[in-house]
């Protein structure tokens, strides 16, 4: 959890280092989150950019209050 300055909390799942695979896209690979950006502001996105073992870079949402979060899309922790 991220406490932000106006008093709202943002519930992120992913952080920097996390290593992950998606549910359905096997052909991606595992991945690995490069980097984390969150806003401060009310009403900001959070975001995470993961790299695959196919080469892509791709980003996603990270905020499990957001009905696109990338948990919700299929990435998921490695066991």
């Amino acid at each position: 959890m991220l406490i932000l300055p106006y008093g709202g909390v943002l519930r992120l799942y992913l952080k920097v280092g996390d290593r992950v695979r998606h549910i359905r896209n096997f052909e991606w690979g595992t991945g690995e989150v490069t980097e984390e950006k969150h806003s401060i502001q009310e009403g900001g996105i959070c975001l995470v950019k993961i790299l695959f073992s196919d080469g892509v870079e791709r980003c996603f949402i990270n905020d499990l209050d957001n009905e696109l979060c990338c948990y919700y899309f299929g990435i998921r922790f490695i066991d």
